[in-house]
């Protein structure tokens, strides 16, 4: 498997869960282990640029596949626009919840580039948050949106 762009070549137990290898074998903090059971979304990452809890993935399902994590998606030279959006407008609290949000939203607009309110509330779903900033979060995103559209012009 990739994970963030690198080729992971150790020896892996094909049974061992991608949550875990992820955190403790390659030292990756940004999935992080909510509730194990895949329903909080805290442990979200990119396989294929489809969202997927890993808590609940084991390695063997997603050999040969591309995981992104929040790592993954922009450095802090460089950050992704919803990583940005997301600081510019306080869209978070604790953190906890952030990089599983961060990284839906990201495959979201890859997928869907102008998305409704409904389309981003839609893909926050499998999200706990207990911060009560999903308004902010709504917007980031929708401010991110709006930066990596390309600008049209009418004549």
């Amino acid at each position: 498997m990739q994970v963030n762009g690198q080729t992971v070549t150790q020896e892996l137990n094909p049974q061992r869960l991608l949550l875990s290898v992820l955190r403790d074998e390659l030292g990756l903090s940004g999935p992080k282990f909510g509730c194990g059971q895949g329903e909080c979304g805290a442990c979200m990452v990119l396989v294929d640029g489809k969202p997927q809890t890993s808590c609940n993935l084991p390695v063997w399902s997603v050999q040969d596949s591309h995981i992104t994590t929040l790592e993954g998606l922009g450095t802090p030279e460089a950050p992704h626009p919803v990583q940005t959006a997301f600081l510019e407008n306080r869209a978070a609290q604790c953190g906890f919840c952030v990089s599983g949000i961060v990284t839906s939203a990201a495959a979201l607009l890859t997928h869907q580039p102008n998305p409704s309110r409904q389309d981003i509330a839609q893909a926050l779903d499998k999200h706990l948050c207990r911060c009560c900033a999903h308004v902010r979060m709504i917007r980031a995103i929708e401010q991110a949106a709006q930066r990596m559209t390309p600008a049209t012009f009418q004549d």
